[in-house]
């Protein structure tokens, strides 16, 4: 398996999500950000105490958004022609199979990515008891 060329270490500035002003009230209120528009809402005139508002300086370095936790970016692969897209980049990505991809195709795909040293990250789902044996 091939290691991350950037070994960068990920900041995150803010790993809690920022929950929509009183959806903690009410259940029938979806907790998905909305932002506040009323004309005397604390939220929206930031009063101290009250919800924080998410803004541009919450985001993550533009040099490590999106990666995950191992330093490569996903890639989404549903066939085998896709990791040849990877030839070159076993450094900077790593391979992520599609949720519909049945356990014949999934076993094809983690042996080329074998082949190319990719990273697998969900390599041992849909395995069969006997062929882990």
């Amino acid at each position: 398996m091939a290691a991350p060329a950037d070994a960068r270490k990920i900041v995150k500035k803010r790993m809690k999500k920022f929950p929509r002003f009183q959806a903690d009230r009410f259940k029938r209120m979806n907790p998905a950000w909305r932002k506040p528009r009323g004309i005397d809402g604390r939220v929206r005139r930031k009063f101290k105490g009250s919800t924080i508002i998410p803004n541009i300086g919450y985001g993550s370095d533009k040099k490590t958004r999106h990666r995950l936790k191992n330093g490569f970016y996903k890639f989404l692969v549903r066939s085998v022609a896709d990791i040849e897209m990877l030839l070159m980049h076993n450094e900077k990505y790593a391979v992520e199979i599609a949720h519909n991809i049945g356990a014949k195709k999934r076993k094809e795909i983690v042996e080329r990515a074998d082949q190319l040293r990719l990273h697998v990250t969900n390599r041992f789902s849909r395995l069969r008891a006997e062929e882990n044996e």
